[in-house]
């Protein structure tokens, strides 16, 4: 864990969200090159019982685009979106890089947060697996492109798993009377991939003394053993929960047991 990081240095952006049904709040952080969208089922299902918040985080789907993507900043957008919603003692849940910005949240502000649910990630760095992604995204020719299979086509070479160019393409918008345009930002992405990889900043050293459940898939290497140290010292009440036949994204790659596990950790 990395300290400290002023929040003058700081600018806050209004995030989109989409909210659905009514009850006790939860609120949904996705994972990079992700989006709010890649939530709807999880969050029609929770709906049921909780009134269910999905974020776009900065650079992805309709929020803001901007320069800084450090944890401090989304965090900070994130805790400007409870303001702006007047929602307390919410359940926080956060996949991969969203499960670092609430992470990071949580030890910032942890009155806000009476759960954490932190998907397939942990508080600590990673190897840098991105830039030829982002190089290869980058560098597609959006103007040869009249169909999301075109794209497919130009990206197989680079990134032949059709999962991930079918995930990564998510953000590829095409509209009618316009060309082909990258929904995220990418030159922000590129630019502050090595901090999204790095530790998450915290600026108080006080633990989040509260549930704190960590769900990995199963065939998942992203929480290590070597994660478990900070995991327990800032994350004292901690439990690990495995979501079977699933990898880096257990709530679409396993969504039934993914919400069993969900709704007996929150019920």
């Amino acid at each position: 864990m990395e300290t400290k990081r002023s929040k003058a240095d700081i600018e806050s952006v209004e995030l989109y969200f989409h909210r659905f049904g009514s009850g006790p709040p939860i609120v949904i952080l996705h994972g990079l090159f992700g989006s709010s969208r890649n939530w709807q089922s999880i969050a029609h299902n929770l709906a049921e019982k909780f009134s269910v918040i999905t974020v776009d985080l900065r650079n992805h789907g309709s929020s803001p685009h901007t320069k800084k993507m450090t944890y401090s900043s989304m965090a900070l957008d994130v805790s400007l979106l409870l303001q702006n919603l007047d929602l307390q003692n919410i359940i926080l849940i956060g996949h991969s890089m969203g499960g670092k910005t609430a992470m990071t949240l949580a030890l910032t502000e942890p009155d806000r947060i009476s759960q954490l649910v932190i998907v397939d990630i942990g508080p600590g760095a990673y190897n840098n697996s991105y830039n030829n992604l982002i190089k290869a995204m980058s560098e597609l020719d959006l103007s040869l492109l009249n169909r999301r299979r075109d794209a497919h086509t130009q990206l197989r070479q680079a990134i032949p798993e059709h999962k991930t160019r079918t995930f990564l393409l998510q953000n590829l918008i095409f509209n009618a009377g316009s060309s082909p345009h990258w929904r995220i930002n990418l030159p922000a992405i590129r630019d502050s991939i090595g901090e999204i990889v790095s530790a998450i900043i915290c600026d108080k050293t006080e633990p989040f003394n509260r549930p704190t459940y960590f769900l990995q898939g199963e065939y998942s290497n992203r929480i290590s053993d070597e994660h478990l140290p900070a995991i327990r010292e800032f994350f004292p009440q901690w439990k690990l929960i495995t979501i079977a036949d699933s990898d880096h994204l257990p709530h679409i790659e396993n969504p039934k047991d993914f919400l069993s596990k969900l709704d007996h950790l929150i019920d």
